[in-house]
């Protein structure tokens, strides 16, 4: 490698950050405690609705299909262009996975496809904001409500964007949130829920923390001493530490100038980019805000790995975001079948995401630009 590294994403960490981990490090909490509740509460700010913190995103998908019933028996429709625990997190719960495909423009689940998926089994549709690009969410909205069924927004990539003059997080039943570093803002490992839903919301806050009941009011065993508690659901630890989440709360304060960032940057590479042939760039859609989590162009004509090993071997940490769920061994195993999303299929073989973040200088964009402008050559 001949010059120094530059990833495709990474977290931005300054000293109020740290001075905010450290502050939590001299107080009584170490678990779930007073910082949790402040972050929740910021949160709540930018989602529009109430929100809930959790140990990840993954943690988030698992307590958000949990409160939303799913189960044996329920199917969940789940596009194939994402991370794997979109899907994972609900076979876990027992349901069946119905891929529907993605649109070629925005590569975010289709609305017609969804119609074509769907049956009286189904429980949830679960649109991912591909990229930071918020889902057609009125549309999906409305056959989920035909069909009996809820919506959970997978909203990784799009903290703090809005659709059609709405925030993220106010619009779908439930919407989880990731904190991974190379995610808007981080907590190091950590995520949210947000729902319109004050019952939906309380049953996830419940899951998070193994089902347990402390308000007396609420217990089937009476007159039982104060240390009593009950389980009345089966949940699980998936509770947010308090340093973590006092870094995401300093992180979010920095969301506007991240956010004004990345837009920034994800401009320039369109500018730079506009006239170099051989790849497809990234759009936007009339009414969405983009997140920017990822700047991903699609390289035509077959030559996406070379343009990928050529890079990498140059020091550009470029990513292709992502392997079709249904082509996973472990979904393939299930009788999933290459063939079954032609739209994601083919944009696998041609995506490919560039570096993006805060810290992200020019100079730098400016030499992934000209590296991506010599693998093509």
């Amino acid at each position: 490698m001949t010059q120094d590294w530059i990833p495709y994403g990474r977290q931005s960490i300054n000293d109020d950050d740290i001075a905010a981990v450290g502050a939590t490090l001299k107080s009584e909490w170490l678990t779930t405690g007073p910082a949790v509740e402040s972050f929740e509460t910021a949160l709540a700010g930018v989602t529009g609705s109430p929100t809930i913190a959790v140990s990840s995103g993954t943690a988030a998908l698992h307590a958000a299909y949990f409160a939303a019933g799913v189960g044996p028996g329920t199917e969940v429709i789940v596009p194939p262009l994402t991370f794997v625990a979109t899907a994972a997190a609900a076979v876990h719960l027992g349901a069946t996975i119905r891929f529907a495909d993605v649109r070629s423009d925005t590569l975010n689940l289709d609305p017609e496809a969804v119609t074509e998926m769907a049956t009286a089994a189904t429980k949830v549709i679960s649109p991912v904001d591909y990229a930071g690009h918020p889902a057609d969410l009125d549309e999906i909205m409305a056959i989920a409500s035909e069909i009996g069924a809820m919506v959970m927004e997978d909203a990784s990539h799009s903290l703090g964007a809005t659709y059609r003059g709405r925030k993220v997080g106010s619009i779908a039943d439930l919407t989880v949130f990731s904190f991974h570093p190379v995610k808007l803002i981080t907590t190091g490992e950590g995520g949210a829920i947000a729902s319109t839903d004050a019952g939906l919301l309380d049953h996830a806050r419940r899951f998070r923390n193994h089902g347990l009941v402390r308000d007396t009011a609420e217990h089937l065993i009476p007159d039982q001493g104060e240390w009593h508690q009950e389980v009345h659901l089966l949940g699980l630890n998936y509770r947010l530490p308090d340093p973590l989440a006092a870094l995401g709360e300093s992180q979010l304060n920095r969301l506007g100038s991240f956010q004004e960032r990345r837009s920034h940057l994800a401009g320039r590479y369109t500018q730079l980019l506009s006239s170099v042939e051989g790849i497809e760039l990234p759009i936007t859609l009339a009414g969405s805000d983009h997140g920017w989590h990822l700047y991903v162009i699609r390289v035509k004509e077959g030559r996406r790995r070379e343009v990928f090993d050529k890079m990498r071997a140059n020091g550009i940490g470029v990513q292709v975001h992502y392997l079709p769920v249904h082509l996973h061994p472990a979904f393939a195993d299930q009788g999933y079948q290459r063939g079954m999303c032609p739209v994601a299929e083919q944009a696998y073989e041609e995506v490919l995401s560039l570096p993006l973040y805060p810290d992200l200088t020019e100079e730098m964009q400016d030499r992934v630009v000209a590296e991506l402008d010599s693998a093509l050559a």
